[in-house]
């Protein structure tokens, strides 16, 4: 699709410049320096540039173009694409700055430069960007400062800024890109579009990106996972807090979804997020240079006991576990290695370690089959031969099929060590909890591309019910609605309680009598959410009695705590006991759609935070995940020998709902707190329910 953007047999750079420090002037002396094909200046005010011929116009050039660079005020970029179009031009890159990012008359402009691009059929990368750089072809079509050693990492950013510092690192460290590629404002190509071509590319190995936001969520979601089947994908995602979050707005104009949202679809789609820039550049260099270990086991070698444990701590924070030696492998280094050697994990070689034991240790270990992969720790004491242990390892690399990654902490004495290193694209982390966490990244891929996703079930419901609760409520102005809309879960086949909702005391005693004894009383008004808080519940009423005393303290708590509240009424419910409270939530989210939440219910969710996320919809495996990841998840399955809930209940509900708020986009929120869960094979029952509608535009 891409193909003549990357590839291009000829480039004109309009807006090319011979002034020293001008953007046009870095764009046009990089394509001079690099690149291979035909190089066209575009400027009416020269003749010749650089030695090149110089044309007044796009238009003015007598042979086809394939990609045009354009460096000009943002206010010609609308028209010149149009002469793009008309030239033939199939791609272009719009490095100008003031589009959307700079507010209302950027974004117009932004606008007409994509309808103008999609007239003609061409694809534009930017507005406001870096440009891109391809070292297969040697197209350097950027202002970067120099151009990317080849290698075979294909790099997209939302922030041109972190291009070039992340370029300038890789050229101290020996790192090498397949592709680099500056998204700017995603104005038409966004990142969806390059998880495709890197995907497709064979210089690339592994995909990593700093992303603002995504385009299309669930377009995201979808591409993601096909392309993480096939290759990993690292990516750091900023905007975290609402601090971040402010920041990219007025950075690139990207509108941020919540972090939950983000974690949530990275995790569906198998993306490994990255915490930090550092983090990101740490994984990409071990996926550039070494395979992905078939387990978790990992043998740690050292020459210093004190760096041994703290990466055995490391390993077991990161969830990886120290490999049990085969009884050959500790008899092969009790044999060989000096008395006082550890011979079980960490094996620790001692301080006075010379190279070769380094070489006997490895190709013991690398033997053993219950080790995944090594991490090799050196600390440069007197004796320590640290550029002869980097050659060793650098020969062991070119043959393992398990990865082998190095921690040489230190500074002066392990530099000549780690240039080795650098010299045959090994990575060497200063210290080694980056070593751990990047090896743990090689770990997760491995589940990450044995991964299958299936379909969500088709869940059969009484759509037609739905509908008219929510259209009745969109024609009386009602936003917010509460137990009265409960209609809604039994549409789905969502077990509820048995329940009536009554004008005053005269009709409750009636309603629970009809229900039958004990039951629960709940306040009714679209001004409370909370309904605990100001003592709008009353549990375990065991006969009139206690309703009528219910009724009138509560109605007094409540008018105390919210004397302006509307009072619609009292629902009477059933009391269901011997179960667990949940909560199942929804809200949308503005790039993801809708989000799924779950955890431990009653009062106590806001306290605890103990829930998961998930982006709908949701197939079976994805519903008992989310079940399963909360802290408290041992409680619903059986703690100590208690009896266990029924778990499949609350994943059908999960589903159903998952379907629901998909059915149904105007639902903008949505909490069934509590649902009950009963004992394993009694099923589960909707307490309570608050949703939230979507104000009609």
């Amino acid at each position: 699709m891409l193909e003549k953007m990357f590839n291009a047999d000829s480039v004109a750079v309009i807006g090319a410049s011979r002034t020293e420090g001008k953007v046009g002037n870095s764009v046009l002396k990089n394509l001079v320096n690099d690149f291979d094909g035909d190089i066209v200046p575009i400027n009416p005010n020269s003749e010749e540039i650089m030695g090149l011929k110089c044309y007044p116009d796009i238009l003015d050039v007598p042979d086809n173009i394939d990609l045009a660079v354009i460096v000009i005020p943002a206010r010609f970029v609308p028209e010149t694409i149009d002469k793009c179009g008309r030239a033939g031009v199939k791609s272009v890159i719009v490095i100008s700055a003031g589009f959307k990012e700079a507010g209302i008359e950027g974004a117009k402009l932004e606008r007409e430069s994509v309808e103008t691009a999609r007239k003609y059929g061409i694809r534009m990368l930017g507005p406001n960007c870096l440009g891109l750089i391809d070292t297969t072809s040697n197209l350097n079509a950027s202002f970067a400062s120099f151009m990317a050693h080849k290698g075979n990492i294909g790099l997209m950013s939302q922030s041109g800024a972190i291009c070039t510092s992340t370029l300038d690192w890789a050229d101290k460290n020996r790192v090498g890109f397949s592709k680099f590629i500056s998204l700017g404002n995603k104005a038409d190509l966004s990142e969806n579009d390059f998880l495709q071509e890197l995907c497709n590319d064979d210089s690339t190995a592994v995909i990593a990106a700093y992303l603002e936001g995504v385009k299309n969520g669930h377009e995201f979601i979808d591409i993601a996972r096909r392309v993480t089947g096939v290759k990993p994908v690292v990516m750091v995602k900023s905007g975290r807090t609402s601090a971040g979050s402010r920041a990219v707005s007025s950075h690139t104009g990207t509108l941020a979804g919540s972090d939950e949202a983000y974690n949530a679809a990275f995790r569906q789609s198998g993306i490994i997020r990255a915490d930090s820039l550092q983090e990101m550049l740490d994984y990409i260099r071990a996926f550039s240079s070494q395979p992905v270990p078939k387990g978790r086991n990992m043998a740690i070698l050292t020459n210093a006991g004190g760096f041994g444990i703290l990466t055995a701590d490391a390993c077991y924070n990161e969830g990886l576990s120290l490999a049990s030696f085969d009884e050959s492998t500790i008899r092969t280094l009790r044999e060989n290695l000096p008395p006082n050697s550890n011979l079980y994990n960490p094996v620790d070689l001692l301080g006075d370690a010379g190279s070769d034991l380094y070489a006997f240790a490895i190709d013991v270990l690398l033997e053993d089959p219950h080790v995944d992969g090594i991490i090799i720790l050196t600390s440069p004491q007197a004796m320590t031969e640290v550029d002869k242990v980097a050659e060793i390892v650098a020969d062991k690399v070119k043959t393992s099929i398990k990865p082998i990654l190095c921690s040489f902490v230190g500074g002066t004495q392990v530099s000549e060590g780690e240039k080795i290193l650098n010299d045959y694209s090994i990575p060497n982390y200063p210290f080694p909890e980056r070593a751990v966490a990047s090896m743990r990244a090689l770990s997760t891929y491995n589940n990450i591309r044995k991964q299958s996703y299936t379909k969500p079930p088709e869940i059969t419901a009484d759509k037609k019910t739905v509908k008219s609760v929510i259209d009745e409520a969109s024609q009386s102005k009602r936003l917010s609605l509460g137990l009265e809309s409960l209609d809604i879960l039994r549409a789905y086949d969502i077990p509820t309680v048995k329940t009536k909702i009554v004008k005053n005391l005269k009709e409750a005693i009636k309603a629970c009598k009809q229900i039958g004894y004990p039951v629960v009383m709940k306040i009714v008004s679209p001004d409370i959410s909370h309904k605990t808080d100001v003592g709008g519940v009353r549990l375990n009423l065991k006969n009139a009695d206690d309703v009528e005393r219910a009724y009138h303290t509560m109605m007094a708590d409540v008018y105390r705590y919210m004397p302006d509240a509307d009072i619609t009424g009292v629902q009477v419910q059933e009391m269901v006991s011997g179960g667990k409270e949940v909560i199942i939530g929804m809200n949308q989210d503005v790039q993801f759609g809708p989000l799924l939440m779950f955890g431990m219910g009653g009062i106590y969710v806001e306290l605890l935070k103990d829930v998961s996320f998930n982006v709908a919809p949701i197939n079976r495996d994805e519903a008992k995940h989310m079940i399963s990841s909360i802290k408290t998840y041992p409680i619903l399955a059986g703690i100590r020998g208690e009896k266990p809930y029924d778990i499949n209940s609350v994943a059908d509900t999960l589903i159903k709902i998952s379907q629901l708020v998909n059915d149904f986009p105007q639902i903008l929120e949505l909490d069934i707190n509590p649902l009950i869960v009963l004992p394993d094979n009694q099923g589960c029952v909707a307490m309570d329910l608050r949703l939230t509608l979507r104000e009609e535009e």
